[in-house]
């Protein structure tokens, strides 16, 4: 299926779902009546495939972090995350010991929860025997993918979890992981292109879409 025509400048957005950004052009809702940070995020970033172990890692890392906060505090704290934490390296994490924990409380450019920071490093080293069971972090988290998956096309299509997720935190609870319930591994696989939920008439829904078919193709 080739990617959806972009919209005209200055279309009016086909249902709540939408709104039309900065340059004319329809957007999910969330991207354009939030901050100026969230259309950036949006276009280039949220729903586009994320393959790699550490870009994974960090994806599940910040969503955990998240929860309770908004995202726009997170997304604004990132750059110092990924310094904190080693560029989110999953074996330089899994070697991460108290005078880390102790660093990382310190550290006033991130969010210094104690819960949270605990369960990044014991969900680092939790990724280890699974990178060397299936190969990849990837591997085990793209196996979660829907086979079939609905674009919005309202406000109230959105979810905050799924079977898929569900049963993404249960497998991922079961080998260690913390801080994963079905809501942030819904939110992960959002990010992280698991699921494509871009709303219908987004402009950038259809190149998602074939990112997303080809990056799925890998781990069939």
């Amino acid at each position: 299926m080739a990617p959806a025509p972009e919209a005209p400048a200055g279309a009016t957005p086909a249902s709540d779902a939408l709104a039309a950004g900065p340059d004319g052009r329809p957007r999910c809702f969330w991207a354009v009546v939030g901050a100026p940070e969230y259309v950036a995020y949006h276009d280039a970033e949220w729903g586009r495939p994320v393959v790699t172990d550490d870009g994974l890692f960090e994806r599940l890392t910040l969503e955990a972090f998240q929860s309770g906060l908004s995202w726009l505090t997170i997304l604004r704290k990132r750059e110092n995350f990924r310094a904190a934490f080693a560029g989110f390296d999953v074996a330089a994490v899994a070697g991460f010991g108290e005078t880390d924990c102790r660093r990382l409380m310190a550290d006033a450019g991130i969010v210094r929860n104690r819960l949270k920071v605990d369960a990044a490093l014991a969900n680092a080293r939790a990724a280890l025997p699974v990178i060397e069971e299936h190969g990849s972090l990837a591997a085990l988290l793209w196996r979660f993918r829907p086979e079939a998956h609905e674009a919005p096309r309202a406000q109230a299509d959105y979810v905050s979890k799924s079977p898929e997720s569900a049963a993404m935190a249960k497998e991922l609870k079961r080998r260690g992981f913390r801080f994963v319930g079905p809501t942030t591994a819904y939110s992960t696989m959002q990010a992280a292109g698991i699921v494509n939920d871009h709303a219908e008439g987004c402009c950038v829904r259809g190149a998602v879409e074939t990112e997303q078919r080809e990056a799925a193709a890998r781990f069939v």
